[in-house]
């Protein structure tokens, strides 16, 4: 059985991923930056998702010190948000590696 793995959708899905990590609406492809190839797209998305989790890290540890600025509600929805991100990511990864595994086992 083979699949059919679309590059154009792996890189929507990491510019999704992206944008809803930093809370804006993802570009489409016809917006990207000419210059941007797709080590960078893909650096810069783990970028976001390190953020994102590092932000997560932050609030949690303010709540635990009983940081009156802080409630749980925010930390709860940072500590979800991360973990989305982080899932997404790891989804994104999983179907590059099937996929570049796929390439590697064709024949020429």
């Amino acid at each position: 059985m083979s699949s059919n793995i679309d590059v154009n959708q792996i890189l929507a899905q990491m510019r999704a991923m992206a944008a809803a990590s930093q809370g804006t609406q993802p570009s489409s492809g016809a917006d990207a930056a000419p210059g941007a190839d797709f080590a960078s797209l893909l650096k810069q998305s783990v970028d976001s998702v390190n953020e994102t989790q590092q932000q997560a890290g932050k609030l949690t540890d303010a709540f635990v010190k009983g940081d009156p600025n802080t409630n749980l509600s925010e930390v709860m929805v940072a500590v979800q948000k991360a973990g989305l991100s982080f899932e997404a990511m790891t989804q994104v990864r999983n179907k590059l590696v099937a996929a570049y595994q796929e390439v590697m086992n064709m024949q020429a």
